[in-house]
């Protein structure tokens, strides 16, 4: 009798003991659910981008729409960012790595050696899918230990996130791991652009249009891309914000900022002046927005575009002291 009730009492707590295990492994299930479905739902419009060497640390997917980037660049050297929409999701590491770099490198150190119809030719080898590359923005160039916040909009597609910025000895960040995939998917964020306190209109023909007095403290502009198309350099009109010193050497900073220049997005760069961000490179008829902490001081606003103080893509402002 007394067996029998030790075998009822086990058997008891087996029942006790696997209902609970049931409820507990439910329990989990759902919560494993739950999560999944709040990542199903998140809204990437809030995005961090991290630069620590020739790197960005971001995530590999976002939703298509407005996003807000916080570029924090915490490196040695100045960078940006650029969100390159490719022509083909077919496109893979190998089209970038053995094919497309080769010719900017090439290019690159033909005119380092001052053989410039050599560098022609090399450039010549560009894929044709990059003449189809479209581009989305993203940051102005960034000064170390500065963090770059960029609102732009994008279209679902595979996109190529780069900085070809070019280190001491003249090679692109780019041929330094300076790149990554991203994949926009067509989800919309439910984000929206910020309000801007200035506008800033960038035309090949008409060069920058600025409204606009900017003060101290936060600071939105706001970028219309009113059209775009290549220059020298092969590529079309952007915006970055520089402070300088006074009695700094503009000229300087004109030909740091056109790579065809050997020595030109070269690290380091020129001395006196502090890169804060912008709007890189929009497709014709696209906006950007871009804000920053202003304190007292000299400004330009200036493209990467070669001769842009001839071709009017540049804005000087002070802002003073309250």
């Amino acid at each position: 009798m007394r067996i029998k009730s030790v075998f009822v009492l086990m058997s008891m707590l087996f029942t006790t003991l696997f209902l609970a295990n049931c409820k507990s492994d439910s329990k989990h299930q759902k919560d494993i659910e739950t999560k999944e479905k709040t990542e199903d739902v998140k809204d990437y419009s809030q995005v961090d981008i991290i630069t620590r060497a020739m790197e960005f640390e971001t995530l590999d997917t976002l939703r298509s729409g407005w996003t807000t980037f916080h570029y924090k660049n915490r490196s040695g050297e100045v960078h940006f960012f650029l969100m390159d929409k490719l022509p083909s999701d077919s496109i893979v590491t190998s089209d970038i790595t053995d094919h497309l770099m080769p010719a900017f490198d090439d290019g690159m150190r033909y005119l380092i050696e001052e053989k410039p119809d050599s560098a022609m030719a090399a450039f010549g080898n560009i894929p044709t899918w990059f003449n189809d590359v479209k581009r989305y923005g993203g940051s102005g160039l960034i000064s170390p230990g500065k963090t770059a916040v960029s609102t732009i909009h994008l279209v679902p597609g595979k996109y190529m996130m780069e900085c070809y910025v070019k280190a001491i000895n003249g090679e692109w960040h780019t041929s330094h791991g300076m790149w990554k995939f991203i994949t926009v998917v067509d989800e919309p964020t439910n984000h929206t652009p910020p309000s801007a306190m200035h506008t800033v209109s960038v035309s090949s023909t008409e060069g920058y249009t600025f409204e606009g007095t900017p003060t101290t403290g936060k600071n939105i502009f706001k970028v219309d891309f009113i059209d775009q198309v290549p220059h020298e350099h092969f590529s079309g009109q952007d915006v970055n914000l520089v402070r300088y010193d006074d009695g700094a050497d503009m000229a300087t900073l004109y030909e740091w900022l056109n790579w065809m220049n050997p020595e030109g997005l070269r690290t380091p760069a020129p001395n006196q002046f502090v890169f804060l961000g912008g709007m890189n490179n929009c497709e014709a008829g696209e906006t950007g927005y871009f804000e920053v902490d202003l304190e007292p001081g000299n400004y330009v606003l200036v493209s990467e575009t070669p001769n842009a103080d001839k071709k009017g893509l540049l804005k000087t402002f002070e802002v003073v002291a309250d």
